[in-house]
């Protein structure tokens, strides 16, 4: 077995996910769904931690910081940074990471079929919901083509 320094943690939970410690803390962070790179990077800058150290040679507080900071992050990211802005049940600026934003987004979907919205009927349907073209595109199961007849 590699010998791994004193106080090495291998596995660290941050915002209710393991994350490996072996990686360096910004591309740690952005394994957690709902923090990307910019938003780790953004994370260690605002703490000062150096986002290329080892997250498992970090020391218990920073590691306590960090997930404060990760789970808190609308506290003190400006609102256009947060991924769910002007929240339509509380009006205020939130960031939600797990698999609280995939129930949220699931959410808001089951609320435009409910109300019969456009994009709630291409959703129902299975089709491209943003504009995107459906000529050519998003076809499932078999792909039909043009095919050569006998000359």
């Amino acid at each position: 077995m590699s010998s791994l320094p004193s106080g090495f943690k291998p596995i660290v939970r941050i915002g209710d996910t393991d994350l490996d410690g072996t990686q360096s803390v910004a591309f740690a962070l952005s394994k957690i769904k709902g923090i990307g790179i910019s938003t780790a990077f953004a994370i260690c800058r605002y703490l000062g931690i150096n986002p290329l150290a080892k997250l498992g040679e970090l020391p218990d507080d920073l590691i306590k910081k960090l997930d404060w900071a990760v789970k808190n992050l609308h506290q003190f990211a400006p609102g256009w940074f947060v991924n769910r802005p002007k929240d339509p049940e509380t009006g205020k600026n939130i960031h939600l990471i797990g698999a609280e934003l995939v129930l949220t987004a699931k959410r808001d979907i089951d609320l435009m079929k409910k109300i019969g919205c456009w994009k709630g009927f291409r959703h129902k349907l299975g089709l491209k919901v943003r504009g995107q073209r459906t000529v050519t595109t998003g076809r499932l199961g078999i792909t039909v083509g043009v095919s050569k007849g006998k000359r």
